[in-house]
This record gives C-alpha cells, sequence and structure tokens, in this order.
C-alpha cells in the first residue's frame, strides 16, 4: 500500500504542536506523532516534475546562467516511528536559468534505502530517532542523502547529514545514474559538508565513524581520482559538520558535542551531549599534509555547523562561520516525545570570526555580529582567498515564535564592519538556503559581490513557491525578478550554484 503524503491532509505548521495521532491499522507496530515537520511548509511533495519557461515577474538578468539546486527532506511514504527531518528521503529541486529562460525540474535521489520502500510500498526504517527494534525491520536507518549537493567531476554529488554514501546525479536530468565513487578509494562514506575547490577543482573531505579511526581527511582531483587520505587522531567518536579551507591549509573541527560509544553499543542510539568543559578544537593541516601534520588550536567551547571561508594573512590562518553555544536547547513543555528533536532543529548560532597563528599559536576570536543567523554561503570564487561579505538566513528564536527551524529573512554581511544588510521575506514567507551567482564569464578579477543572490521561499498562506534573484550588491532593494514555481515546494537544507559552464552540453 502506497502511504504517500498529501499536503491537504494535514494543517499548517502553527496548529501542529505535539500530541499523537491515531495508529496506522494496516502496520499496528507503527505509529504516528503529530509532527511540525510534516506540516505546512515541511510538509512533502511526492510530484516529480519537468517544467520549462517558467512565468518571471521583473527582469532576469542576460549573465545569470547555470543552475540553482537545492536539497531537502522529502518522504515518500509515511513514516514509520518518530519522524526527524533527517529522516526524509532526499529530493532536489534545480531552477535552470539560461537565454534569459527558466525551466524547473524536481527528482527524489533514488537511493538504496527508497528503493527498497518503493519495493514495499511503505516505510521500512525506524529513523533516526527509533524505536530501533530490529526484529520488525532489519534495514537500520536510512541513508537518505537529502542534506548537501555540489556539482563535482561532472557530476552532481548528493550527501547526507551523518557521513553516508554520496550519490551522483546528471545535473541536467537530475536522474540518478550510481553511488559516487572516488576512484582510488576503498569506502564511500564522505561527510555532508566536503568542499570543491573552484580554483583548483579539487574535492577536499573527510569522513568520521564509531571506531577509530575516527575521522578521515582527504582530497580528490578535479576527474574524481584520488590523491590523498590521511587518518586523523582524535580521542573518540566526533561529530563534525564541516571544514574550510584556504589556499594552503584544510581546517579541520574536534567540536564538544558528542555521543558516548557506551550507549551507542548498549542502546543503538546517540545521546549527544554538549561538553561546556572541553574547548573547541581546529585543526590546521596542510592541503596533502599528513595526519601527524595536524597544528591544533585551542579555542572556547562551542559547535559549528557551517563555515563561510577561511583564507591566510600572513602568519594568520582566518575562520568565518557560524558559531553555536548552545546546540542542545533545553526541550520545551508540551512538547511530548518530540521534545529533544524540536530543541536539536531550534538552531541559535551567530556570524564569528576565528584568527589562528601557525607562527606562535595565539587564537583570537570573537562576535562579528549577534543576530541569530545560519546556514551562510559566499562568493564560490573567492573560496580560499581573504573574501568580505556572507548571505546568512534569518532564523527566529523560540520566543519569537520559532518553533521550528525556519528562514524568514535574507541577510548580508560585510565582515570587515560588522554591518548588515536584510531583507524580510514577508509575513508566513520562509526561505531556503541562497546562494551566490557569479554573473557569467566573471573571475576574482571582479568585484566580490559583483553577481546575483538566489533563494527559494515558499508562502504558507497562499501555498505558493517562488525564486527570488537579488543583485548581490544591494539586497536591501529586494528581488529583481521572481520565478513561479510550478508547485509548492518544501522547506529544505542546502542549495548550490552551478554555472552554465559546468552543466550546460550545448
Amino acid at each position: 500500500m502506497n502511504q504517500a503524503l498529501n499536503l491537504r491532509e494535514y494543517p499548517t505548521t502553527d496548529q501542529c504542536i505535539g500530541g499523537v495521532t491515531q495508529f496506522d491499522d494496516t502496520q499496528p507496530w507503527i505509529y504516528q506523532i503529530d509532527n511540525p515537520y510534516l506540516h505546512g511548509v515541511y510538509a512533502p511533495t511526492t510530484q516529480e516534475l519537468t517544467e520549462s519557461q517558467l512565468p518571471v515577474t521583473g527582469e532576469l538578468p542576460a549573465d545569470l546562467d547555470g543552475a540553482y539546486f537545492r536539497n531537502g527532506p522529502n518522504p515518500l511514504h509515511q513514516p514509520g516511528n518518530r519522524y526527524h527531518p533527517f529522516d526524509g528521503d532526499g529530493m532536489v529541486h534545480g531552477v535552470y536559468f539560461r537565454d534569459g529562460e527558466v525551466a524547473y525540474r524536481n527528482r527524489y535521489v533514488d537511493t538504496v534505502a527508497i528503493a527498497g520502500e518503493r519495493e514495499r510500498g511503505s516505510s521500512i526504517s525506524p529513523g533516526v530517532m527509533g524505536p530501533f527494534d530490529y526484529s520488525v525491520s532489519e534495514f537500520g536507518i536510512k541513508d537518505t542523502s537529502n542534506t548537501d549537493l555540489f556539482c563535482y567531476a561532472g557530476g552532481l554529488m548528493t550527501l547526507w547529514y551523518n557521513a553516508g554514501h554520496p550519490y551522483r546525479l546528471d545535473p541536467n536530468t537530475l536522474e540518478t545514474q550510481s553511488y559516487f565513487e572516488l576512484e582510488g578509494r576503498n569506502h564511500r562514506r564522505l561527510s555532508a559538508h566536503s568542499k570543491v575547490d573552484w580554483a583548483t577543482g579539487e574535492l577536499l573531505f573527510f569522513d568520521y565513524g564509531d571506531e577509530p579511526p575516527y575521522m578521515n581527511y582527504g582530497v580528490a582531483d578535479p576527474s574524481g581520482k584520488l590523491k590523498h587520505e590521511v587518518a586523523i587522531d582524535l580521542s573518540g567518536p566526533r561529530l563534525p559538520h564541516d571544514i574550510g579551507f584556504s589556499q594552503n591549509y584544510t581546517i579541520l573541527h574536534d567540536l564538544p558535542f558528542f555521543h558516548d560509544p557506551e550507549v551507542l553499543r548498549k542502546h543503538k542510539m546517540r545521546v549527544l551531549t554538549f561538553h561546556r568543559d572541553i574547548p573547541t578544537r581546529f585543526g590546521l593541516i596542510p592541503r596533502h599534509g599528513q595526519g601527524s601534520d595536524v597544528r591544533w588550536f585551542d579555542c572556547e567551547p562551542c559547535y559549528i555547523l557551517h563555515v563561510s571561508n577561511c583564507w591566510e594573512e600572513g602568519d594568520w590562518v582566518i575562520m568565518d562561520g557560524c558559531r553555536s553555544v548552545n546546540p542542545m536547547p533545553s526541550a520545551h513543555n508540551g512538547e511530548g516525545e518530540l521534545s529533544h528533536m524540536l530543541a536539536y532543529m531550534r538552531l541559535e548560532a551567530n556570524n564569528y570570526r576565528w584568527r589562528f597563528n601557525v607562527r606562535t599559536g595565539e587564537v583570537r576570536e570573537g562576535d562579528i555580529d549577534d543576530l541569530n543567523t545560519e546556514f551562510n554561503k559566499t562568493n564560490p570564487l573567492f573560496h580560499g582567498i581573504k573574501s568580505r561579505y556572507a548571505y546568512h538566513q534569518r532564523i527566529p528564536l523560540l520566543e519569537e515564535g520559532g518553533h521550528t527551524l525556519r528562514f524568514t529573512g535574507l541577510v548580508k554581511y560585510d565582515n570587515e564592519t560588522g554591518s548588515r544588510q536584510e531583507w524580510d521575506y514577508g509575513k508566513g514567507v520562509y526561505g531556503s538556503e541562497a546562494v551566490f551567482a557569479p554573473r557569467k564569464g566573471a573571475d576574482r578579477t571582479r568585484a566580490e559581490d559583483d553577481g546575483y543572490v538566489i533563494t527559494l521561499v515558499t508562502d504558507s498562506q497562499s501555498w505558493e513557491s517562488h525564486t527570488l534573484v537579488f543583485e548581490a550588491s544591494d539586497i536591501a532593494q529586494g528581488p529583481i525578478a521572481r520565478v513561479q514555481m510550478p508547485h509548492r515546494v518544501p522547506a529544505g537544507f542546502h542549495a548550490t550554484w552551478a554555472p552554465g559552464s559546468a552543466i550546460f552540453t550545448s
């Protein structure tokens, strides 16, 4: 029986604050929690469309050439247990800009997990929150490939939050081709946020796990061949989410937010704890260095999801990103069995800068701004060299109505001065991670913010979705073009920009 979800079956997000719904009589072991991440702007869209010549309000720039891709959770079947957004099947949405016209297509990432569920016609995974009753389902937790994505070695790579197996999609059709294999590597697993250096075409990657070595770091060439991989010595399992890179160094993260391996072994579940008495460590490794070459710098305890950019200035290596000093907020009364998941998804972070002196070992760190923002992006042409601007999503705190993770506005930061420009998406309108799209043919000789910022928004009042195009130099003036999407696009995770030269074949 296909239990595909339908938006009409669910009330809006604001009407869903905890509580248990009825049992599914067709599968007595399955129960459902009234989960806000299955409602409103989060409700999945199971349609896969291909549309061209989308309606545009405003004027599309003639030098906007390429595609905005966005990944996110989109469960094909009714979840069996306490649904977490990490459990949602990956779906990629592609918005293609070429010759003044816009096309759209969206496709599921055809993972091994979703193939098994299509065959059965229902969910077969306990999900990351369990319960882990393997007498009923031996499938295990789904690697949904729903988190990040980027173009590399001629394909579109999709990845999962917990260091999963990446998949290769055709960037033009979005059809899943296979696992994304790095030639010469003996396993596939990659973290959610490996990085492509546009200047060299190299892939800088890491992965992590529950057994030694707890982290590996490596480099692959532009064609997808492994060049270098080394083990990184850590004192136990960790949950790093991102890395940064400058021209000569890669910055690895050893963060004091991790689980107890004994609890994992005994109960098959990760219980995360933020250890406020343990410093955060950032490790600088030469791009092709050995594990023994890592130089660790102790910083104030924090968690970091996403790096904006890194670069070198003399003896200093600078890293800009978003810092959280409360990665596991207290659960809120009245949220029942979902309280810890809802608290974890309520993201508290702000724009921050770290500076590491490779000669003296000195660390300098501090706020750039205190506004609650995350999902930060910069001009990819300037990754690894000095940059000034970053484009963040404004996130309301719980006391501001942020019961769930939602993006209510676009923020452009000048990280040299700490000043910011903002564009509010509007009441009940929620955005996606924004990307910087360089003008066609642009290079590093152009001004850093000479290009466009693109995001995708959904209006919870009309259920319409639009792709917005901003002049990056002045986002406060609002979008210069607004593209009507052919259906509602659910809220998601990460986005990327691919220039037309990398994806269009004719």
